[in-house]
């Protein structure tokens, strides 16, 4: 079986270059690369993957973190994945990534330390207990998400402004004259459905908007569909308060909820009730009729940064806190517009 050393000898270089071809650890140039690479091949070598990270004491791998039972991936998520997976592919890190429902880690078996350099928790909760486990270890870690106080000066993060977000989409139906509101929020124990909930509520209180008209529901952090709670949530506050002329919902899934709800109920989108979302692009955008007014929340470029951040921390040991704020862009389509036909229309 042939070694790095025979490699090495084949390509006239040294152990230490051959070494960084494969691990990317150190620029290479493209002609001496390639060169180990064919000497590689025709010999057949394959490092030892297992004898290279304990010698190293690194595996090259970044784990990613989301929580959830069942957890199935959104469009935002699919993005995400892309942008870390592409600053893996460019420094040479493999992904795992884990979904382990959180019962899953009070077990024997997965009590053992993960084979990971370091690691990136996303969609943080209040008092996140992977965030309290991983500021007890050595595996550097970044957050995709505000951390809850007791955190936020102690791991690094990257996220959107979310509280700034909601406050300029909802000013932008108060502008359209709607003032009788439904807001279909993440699930309460999300940092990311208490910084919403802030911006929707601050824009609707200085718009003199009162408390009983602007309804902001959960979703239950449960295996149901958030088609399905769009859809029986609206459905209900709608029959219960025919004044609501606008919906704000967490995902374009809730929202594709809502419009099955105005159909239901024979509610025309958007002269009696608009739509908005805190998502763009979705798969779901041809069953969108109108099409669906969102923000886009630059999922991919969060999830480059986040991995960035992270490879950061990691080559340098830096412990310093640092932020990362990625804008966000409104998305104006045909679903919002100003209320035409009074008390939200004929609800029945």
């Amino acid at each position: 079986m042939a070694t790095i050393e025979d490699v090495a000898k084949a390509s006239g270089v040294s152990k230490g270059t051959v070494s960084n071809v494969f691990s990317k650890k150190r620029p290479i140039s493209r002609e001496v690369a390639e060169r180990v690479m064919a000497a590689a091949k025709a010999l057949h070598y394959k490092p030892n993957y297992w004898a290279r990270s304990l010698a190293n004491k690194e595996t090259r791998i970044i784990g990613i973190s989301i929580p959830g039972e069942k957890f199935k991936f959104s469009q935002f998520h699919l993005s995400l994945l892309n942008g870390v997976l592409g600053v893996c592919y460019d420094h040479g890190y493999r992904l795992l990534v884990n979904t382990l429902p959180p019962s899953f880690l009070t077990r024997p078996e997965h009590l053992a330390t993960d084979p990971i350099d370091g690691e990136i928790l996303l969609d943080p909760e209040s008092g996140d207990a992977r965030i309290a486990e991983r500021l007890t270890s050595d595996v550097p870690v970044v957050v995709v998400g505000r951390p809850s106080p007791e955190f936020e000066n102690r791991v690094a993060y990257v996220d959107n402004d979310n509280v700034g977000m909601t406050l300029e989409t909802t000013r932008y139906l108060l502008g359209l004259g709607h003032r009788s509101f439904l807001f279909l929020n993440a699930p309460a124990h999300r940092t990311v459905a208490d910084d919403r909930a802030r911006g929707f509520l601050a824009a609707t209180g200085e718009a003199g908007v009162p408390e009983a008209s602007r309804r902001i529901v959960y979703k239950p952090d449960t295996d149901g569909s958030s088609r399905d709670f769009g859809y029986e949530t609206t459905l209900r506050a709608i029959r219960e308060s025919p004044d609501i002329t606008a919906v704000i919902a967490d995902t374009d899934t809730m929202a594709l909820g809502a419009y099955k709800a105005a159909e239901t109920l024979g509610i025309r989108i958007p002269d009696a009730l608009s739509v908005l979302a805190f998502s763009e692009d979705s798969v779901f955008a041809p069953e969108f009729a109108p099409p669906l007014t969102g923000v886009r929340l630059h999922a991919e470029r969060l999830g480059r940064e986040a991995a960035l951040l992270l490879l950061e921390r990691m080559r340098h040991d830096d412990k310093t806190v640092k932020r990362t704020l990625v804008p966000t862009d409104m998305v104006i389509r045909s679903s919002c517009a100003m209320p035409t036909i009074p008390n939200g229309g004929n609800p029945k």
